[in-house]
């Protein structure tokens, strides 16, 4: 069955029935790249910079935090496919399917902040962009206006759902990358690749916090995405291989080395031609850009503001819809899509104009995602250990206000997976270190050097596993096959009682391989 673009889609967290499951790993490239190709990864990918880190050192340091990002996001598109919902609910075979709403709120948290951003920077550059185009006012109402039409546009399409948004994000795929790559020609005479930076050597007590740092910065786009995959993969077949569903998303995080280095080449520039801009007391990426580029490269900022903007506040908004119906199952995913939008353009407007909150936010989606990445090691071990089966009818328990299952443990928490989570969450926060904005109470234990997601991560992976060894699951959770590399309790499975009638399953919905 086809769906046309301009049909509002229906469906919220429910398996997505087989004959709807028409995408392929290429359109979860495009979504997933399409996302990322836009002014705020570029804001991010002049971090570096900022740090003082040279072009070269630079590069490097961006390098690291992408690739190992992306290695880390991957596996988190394989559960949309398999399970046929979205990776919040896909995660209470993990944490029970009480404990599924801390995937849902880590990914509204996420979507909201990364929304936020991307109106902010978008906006910011419409407004400076138009204002040397024709003379527009930086004025309040200027701004105001800008953030409001562009929220409602990507609220407009958010609600269309994931056919539109897959069709937008298709011309955004090009459109942006011609742009960046017009960039380059812009600023091709200004650019100078032996940008020295403000550390004299690598043995500077302050440089390799700060090399580190800025690749953790990097790492944190791909993994902010961790969350919400399983929104755009779950419309992929079951059938699809799982090495190119992962491959896509692999190189969809890879291609944003187009905009990351646009950022990082261009804050190159603007250090030496408008060092203001680049103060780490109050960065003004965006203002910079526009201050160093020549004046016919105004309408193609411009551009890549509208277009970028709108992947990645469709790709953010989207998620966020969707997880709040799958909480709060009284709502539909178009009612809460409305909602959560309402809630997101109140707070960009009241942090925009009365509390400035642009460096609060941005340690705020920093936060989330050092609390997020534990999240998606339980995800990620939780299906090694299970061979990749699930079943379907037990993760939509919480949705359809029933009891029992497969994945009730007691009383719906899965104390392994949440002792897991919690544990290394807390453990992450103490050791992070954002100088000027977030220093936990451990955080310079490492001579200044922000160990936090690194070290949440390693316990994450060693707690979890630990635990599900000394403290096995019911076997039945682990499916014919029984568990790999970890043991199984004959424990019985408390049958699903009460609440909504389940949807049929088409044959074949418990594959997991």
């Amino acid at each position: 069955m086809t769906t046309s673009i301009t049909e509002v889609e229906q469906h919220g967290v429910e398996r997505i029935p087989d004959e709807d499951r028409t995408a392929r790993p290429i359109d979860l490239f495009r979504l997933a790249f399409g996302g990322s190709n836009t002014f705020a990864t570029c804001v991010l990918g002049a971090f570096p910079i900022l740090f003082g880190l040279s072009f070269w050192q630079g590069v490097a340091a961006t390098l690291l935090g992408l690739v190992v990002g992306a290695l880390i996001l991957a596996p988190l598109a394989v559960f949309g496919p398999v399970n046929g919902t979205n990776n919040a609910v896909s995660s209470s075979a993990h944490l029970g399917v009480h404990g599924r709403v801390v995937g849902s709120f880590l990914s509204l948290l996420t979507a909201v902040a990364f929304f936020s951003i991307s109106v902010w920077s978008s906006g910011d550059a419409l407004v400076g962009g138009a204002n040397r185009l024709v003379g527009l006012p930086e004025s309040n109402l200027s701004y105001g206006v800008a953030y409001g039409l562009f929220a409602l546009l990507v609220l407009a399409v958010c609600v269309y759902g994931f056919r539109f948004m897959l069709m937008v994000n298709k011309i955004a795929v090009v459109a942006a990358s011609a742009m960046f790559v017009l960039g380059a020609f812009a600023f091709a005479g200004d650019f100078d690749p032996g940008y020295a930076g403000t550390f004299h050597s690598t043995s500077d007590p302050l440089f390799w916090p700060s090399f580190i740092g800025a690749a953790l910065i990097v790492l944190s786009n791909p993994v902010s995405f961790g969350a919400f995959l399983g929104d755009w993969s779950r419309y992929i077949p079951a059938k699809a291989s799982r090495k190119r569903v992962m491959g896509a998303t692999f190189l969809a995080q890879i291609a944003t080395l187009l905009p990351f280095l646009f950022g990082l080449g261009t804050a190159s520039i603007i250090a030496e031609k408008a060092a203001k801009y680049v103060d780490p007391a109050a960065p003004n990426y965006v203002g910079g850009l526009l201050a160093v580029s020549p004046g016919w490269y105004f309408l193609p900022v411009c551009l890549i503001a509208l277009i970028g903007g709108m992947s990645t506040g469709t790709t953010s908004l989207y998620g966020t819809g969707l997880d709040f119906s799958s909480v709060f199952p009284r709502f539909n995913r178009v009612q809460a899509t409305f909602f959560i939008g309402a809630l997101s353009v109140g707070f960009i407007f009241v942090g925009r104009f009365a509390l400035n909150l642009t460096q609060s936010i941005s340690t705020f989606a920093t936060l989330i995602i050092t609390c997020t990445a534990p999240w998606m090691i339980v995800m990620m071990l939780g299906y090694v250990t299970r061979r990749g089966w699930y079943d379907p009818e037990a993760l939509q328990v919480f949705n359809r206000r029933q009891r029992g299952g497969r994945y009730w443990f007691a009383h719906g928490w899965n104390w392994r997976g949440m002792a897991a989570w919690l544990v290394s969450a807390a453990v992450a926060l103490l050791f992070t270190n954002i100088p000027g904005q977030f220093v936990g109470p451990l955080g310079n234990l490492a001579n200044g050097t922000d160990i936090s997601l690194p070290l949440g991560l390693a316990v994450a992976a060693v707690l979890y596993l630990v635990l599900l060894w000394v403290f096995p699951e019911p076997r039945g959770v682990y499916g014919p096959d029984g568990p790999r590399l970890v043991r199984a309790a004959d424990t019985p499975v408390a049958p699903i009682t009460g609440g909504e009638a389940p949807a049929p399953v088409a044959v074949g919905a418990h594959a997991g391989h």
